[in-house]
């Protein structure tokens, strides 16, 4: 690969990368991902071309991995350059710029709980999007924990990724529960949204969820207690004090489904 037509970052404007404002942050945070879509499409296009892809499509294909490469060195600056931004990037699956993406769009000064934040990646179930009103979240963010909690699931299997293993045993739970007609007054609320030709009707008819809403059920989880480890850090490390804790988070529930919930303490 050559990087001739690209202008790589300098070693000073990559150090320089440790002051971008958060809303120059939010911007090379959506670049990085909009570069990588087109980097993998234009990949998938080189490869149906077999053994020998045009010269144009491969120059294409190379110069977005470039600037993906680029921004990504970009944005490793920023976040490694927040206190908040290395304890996130401890935690294995939390890379340069889903840290960066996460330090950018939350002000941790309007999130005195874990709830704020909640609402505002759009993981609180109570909040709903009414006909005609803005939206009570923000987008980018839902989809940034989107990709944190697909991250989880990955990289579940290491024993290095805690809040991976977590998404390991809260699936189990969630699965036993279900098994067990858990969600039958849910399933039955949903059947009729669904055509009868599907797999996930034959579930919901049976009184139970989809598996893969099943799956997303242990994501969400997975990424609303790293949330609220990352809430609870980024408020000490900020405020130089404990945050306020709100009732449900002093009593976070047992992944085994048993009645004695209990506190899961943040990783360092």
């Amino acid at each position: 690969m050559t990087d001739s037509h690209v202008e790589r970052l300098t070693r000073d404007l990559r150090a320089a990368a440790a002051t971008l404002s958060d809303e120059e942050a939010r911007f090379l945070v959506d670049a990085y991902y909009i570069i990588q879509e087109d980097r993998k499409r234009s990949g998938n296009q080189v490869k149906a071309m077999g053994a020998e892809p045009h010269s144009l499509l491969q120059w294409f294909h190379d110069q977005n991995a470039i600037l993906e490469d680029q921004l990504k060195g970009a944005l490793d600056k920023y976040s490694e350059a927040k206190p908040i931004g290395q304890w996130m990037r401890r935690q294995y699956g939390i890379g340069p710029v889903i840290a960066a993406g996460l330090i950018a769009h939350i002000n941790i000064n309007k999130a005195p709980t874990t709830g704020h934040i909640w609402r505002f990646a759009g993981l609180d179930p109570t909040s709903i999007w009414e006909k005609g009103k803005k939206r009570p979240w923000n987008a980018e963010l839902k989809t940034l924990c989107w990709k944190i909690g697909q991250s989880f699931m990955k990289f579940s299997g290491r024993d290095e990724c805690f809040y991976g293993k977590l998404y390991v045993k809260r699936k189990q739970y969630e699965v036993d529960r279900n098994d067990s007609g858990g969600n039958a007054a849910r399933a039955a609320e949903l059947l009729p949204k669904f055509n009868k030709s599907t797999e996930a009707y034959g579930h919901l008819k049976d009184g139970k969820l989809p598996p893969a809403q099943i799956d997303a059920r242990a994501r969400r989880w997975a990424v609303k207690l790293f949330l609220s480890h990352m809430h609870d850090k980024w408020w000490e490390l900020d405020k130089g004090e404990k945050p306020p804790k709100p009732y449900i988070m002093s009593h976070w529930p047992d992944t085994k489904g048993g009645s004695h919930a209990h506190m899961i303490e943040a990783p360092e």
